[in-house]
């Protein structure tokens, strides 16, 4: 898989930029504040249909104007394809110039695995982050997952609403076994999904996770959840009953499920140092990169946001020579010197890209 065109409009600092590029490694480079990260978000915005920097799709439309159109031409072994985004009033989203109206069409089109400064946060925040991050991948993989999700969150709200209006209004109590049927039916359904993810995780990031440390530290996940059985979860909502009327939402759910890794028996959120977080993010996304390219029969679109300056040039020269097959997308400060092939230099100055 791998992108042959990208064509910008109002987004972000670029007012108007087409960028053709190589199927092999795309190294931007330039000062911050430039745009570097821009076209990276632009990849991802086409793949998953929201931004990894903000929630806000207003901020992604150039200031003074109204609408940014987003434009990205790919080849995968079975077909090629053109997403194209519109932000404006309404986010319209085409796939080979058809207007679709549900984001699960979109996923799975462009697969991608990001690496940014930020996913240390997937180790160090709360829990909603490691959510984030198994949505994320699954939701490429499996389109109906979202679906899913998406019922759950929607009858978890109308059962927020409801615990309120016990609480306010003195509501029959006995209607909230209508929403706690429907949560325990579509969360037992998103937590077989993300209990075959985990495994899958698990069985590709120990192997890695040696492979970096020279066989000296074990790496372990434990997936937690309430909803690994419908009656035990149902017989969970029954007993807080009290408690989330009192507190005004539900307590416990697939919404507050949990993953902890750890590193020779020890939690690594709690216990690892600077070093081992990184490594640990690294061989959970190299985890992830290897188990798109076993579900879809090859390696997802690699993008690497300010990266490499994380890494010397010894690592760096590792890191790339163990990925085949993969068309990156890197952006840093400065020209970097990588030994596996020549890759093609895009200068970014100010919202326009000089090869």
């Amino acid at each position: 898989m791998h992108i042959k065109r990208i064509y910008l409009k109002n987004f972000r600092n670029y007012s108007e930029q087409e960028i053709i590029l190589e199927n092999n490694i795309n190294i931007f480079f330039g000062e911050n504040g430039e745009g570097k990260t821009n076209v990276l978000e632009s990849i991802f915005l086409c793949s998953i249909g929201k931004s990894f920097r903000t929630k806000k799709e207003k901020e992604l439309i150039k200031f003074n104007e109204e609408k940014a159109i987003i434009e990205i031409e790919y080849k995968k072994i079975d077909r090629d394809g053109k997403i194209k985004i519109v932000l404006g009033p309404k986010k319209e989203i085409y796939i080979n110039e058809i207007k679709v109206k549900r984001l699960s069409q979109l996923l799975g089109n462009i697969n991608v695995v990001l690496f940014s400064p930020d996913d240390i946060n997937i180790l160090k925040n709360g829990p909603s982050n490691r959510r984030r991050f198994l949505n994320i991948l699954i939701s490429q993989l499996k389109p109906k997952y979202l679906y899913i999700l998406n019922l759950y969150l929607k009858a978890l709200e109308q059962r927020n609403n409801y615990l309120r209006q016990i609480k306010l209004e003195n509501k029959d109590r006995k209607m909230l076994e209508i929403w706690n049927e429907k949560i325990a039916e579509y969360g037992i359904e998103v937590y077989k999904y993300r209990a075959e993810f985990i495994e899958k995780i698990l069985e590709k990031i120990n192997k890695i996770h040696r492979e970096i440390t020279d066989d000296k530290e074990l790496i372990k996940i434990k997936y937690s959840s309430d909803c690994k059985c419908k009656e035990k979860f149902l017989e969970i909502l029954k007993k807080n009953e009290n408690i989330d009327i009192i507190k005004g939402y539900t307590s416990n759910g697939i919404h507050r499920d949990d993953f902890t890794i750890y590193i020779n028996d020890k939690q690594v959120n709690v216990y690892g140092s600077q070093g081992q977080h990184r490594t640990v993010i690294l061989s959970l996304k190299l985890a992830e990169l290897e188990i798109i390219s076993d579900e879809i029969g090859e390696y997802p679109i690699l993008l690497l946001d300010d990266f490499m300056s994380e890494l010397d040039q010894k690592r760096r020269n590792n890191f790339i020579n163990h990925i085949e097959n993969t068309q990156i997308f890197i952006t840093c400060t400065e020209k970097i010197d990588i030994s596996k092939s020549k890759p093609v230099l895009y200068k970014v100055d100010n919202g326009k890209i000089i090869l």
